[in-house]
């Protein structure tokens, strides 16, 4: 039995197309149901779907043998116990810094508003600037309007919210694609299986 890690939202219609081409597919009744652990048209495998940022917990637990989660989850989680192995290049964003087009951001202690705190620490120490990091769960582009912060660390699609909110990107942190990730136990005790799997999805991609 192999069970996969989905996360909700985006990165999950993204991600079905993907896998019934691997010859994996979930019915609608399925998808449309209360149940927490699903069933696949494969007796051998089933499917859990949960909120992005607890992927890469359930599979580094060993909860779930594989997952699909976005690269900015994974450098947030630290990726511990835990195989990247695939970029399957969909849901693609870019990790940035944005800030209102006069903002000064070379002087003194940067507050920067984000809820990737791990990212934007690394990204900023990295270059030897000292940050004062505020975390958010959202609204973000709030933040430099009302004065709580100099700047954002943010995902950036089209950057619609940007503009609308008076905010230019700035600096490129990361590029942001969804990645297939495993246990790293799993890959050592159901490596066959694990790569049959490898083996369709890339061939899809």
């Amino acid at each position: 039995m192999l069970t996969i890690a989905l996360s909700k939202g985006r990165i999950l219609e993204q991600t079905l197309p993907l896998l019934e081409k691997a010859g994996l597919s979930i019915s609608e009744k399925e998808l449309q149901s209360r149940k927490l652990v699903l069933d696949t048209n494969l007796d051998e495998i089933k499917v859990i779907i949960i909120r992005a940022s607890d992927v890469p917990v359930f599979v580094q637990h060993g909860a779930a043998d594989l997952g699909i989660a976005g690269k900015d989850v994974l450098l947030e989680h630290g990726a511990n116990g835990v195989f990247e192995l695939i970029d399957l290049g969909i849901s693609k964003c870019k990790l940035m810094v944005a800030s209102k087009p006069d903002q000064d951001l070379n002087e003194g202690t940067l507050k920067v508003a984000t809820k990737y705190v791990k990212s934007a620490k690394a990204y900023f120490h990295s270059q030897g600037r000292q940050v004062e990091i505020i975390k958010l769960s959202g609204a973000m582009e709030l933040a430099p309007i009302v004065g709580l912060a100099d700047c954002i660390v943010d995902l950036v699609d089209t950057g619609n919210t940007l503009k609308a909110n008076n905010l230019i990107p700035i600096e490129l942190i990361q590029n942001i694609s969804s990645r297939l990730i495993v246990n790293s136990a799993s890959f050592n005790t159901k490596h066959s299986k694990i790569n049959d799997w490898l083996d369709k999805i890339k061939d899809n991609l």
